[in-house]
């Protein structure tokens, strides 16, 4: 099957590509972190969370073990193939309207990071657009340096090196980043086109959705939880 690719990125490796060059083999591979303690630690205990960007489900899965209920979300339907457990719905994040309402929108992954600004707002309306009242949008930022901090790497637990290789300018505050995923036996790559925000604008950015930043929740600023500015 022929997928077509976002402008701008591209992915190498065996299996299949996703349109933003994700390899969804290489996904299936990666350990999750600590990202569902601090979901978990965020959000009321059995929420609904709408988890745009799921992927194969490396987060959906410790979610539904914590007795979450979770609709994922991903463009890919060869990710969505690798989910257990969940509801799954496959289109672009930017365009979703699904008439329903949740206890918890999710956008992680740095998607709010994304090259094209216009994807952006629409992404951050389906967050607005989806979450109930009472309920809050999770997001997670890039970290201060990360265009800044380049060449770098890190071993994942499961052995395989990940490298940021690269940040190279293409535009106006975007920047073309070059990822190396280095396991024993195969090399994967993404590149992907990421916008870098201040603080400041992350926070505009919100803003124009109708959304606004309740509590920043790990101290490196990474992991956000916002609510509808109404509230």
């Amino acid at each position: 099957m022929t997928v077509e690719m976002r402008e701008g990125y591209e992915g190498t490796g065996p299996g299949a590509i996703t349109p933003d060059g994700c390899a969804v083999e290489l996904y299936e591979r990666l350990s999750v972190g600590d990202e569902p303690d601090i979901i978990a630690a965020a959000v009321p205990a059995g929420a609904h969370i709408l988890e745009l960007g799921s992927g194969v489900g490396r987060v959906t899965r410790p979610l539904l073990e914590r007795g979450f209920t979770v609709t994922a979300v991903d463009e890919s339907a060869e990710m969505l193939a690798r989910v257990r457990g969940a509801r799954t719905i496959s289109g672009p994040i930017e365009h979703l309207d699904l008439g329903e309402k949740f206890d918890v929108v999710m956008l992680a992954s740095f998607l709010v990071h994304t090259g094209d600004e216009e994807v952006r707002r629409g992404m951050l309306r389906t967050c607005a657009k989806h979450v109930a009242e009472g309920g809050c949008v999770l997001l997670q930022r890039e970290g201060e340096d990360y265009h800044a901090n380049v060449p770098r790497e890190r071993v994942d637990p499961n052995g395989c090196t990940i490298r940021i290789v690269s940040a190279e300018p293409v535009a106006e505050g975007v920047d073309s980043i070059l990822a190396e995923y280095v396991f024993p036996d195969v090399v994967w790559t993404q590149r992907f086109l990421s916008r870098a925000l201040t603080k400041e604008q992350f926070e505009s950015a919100l803003a124009e959705a109708g959304l606004k930043v309740d509590a920043y929740l790990t101290p490196d600023g990474m992991w956000v939880r916002a609510v509808p500015a109404a509230m």
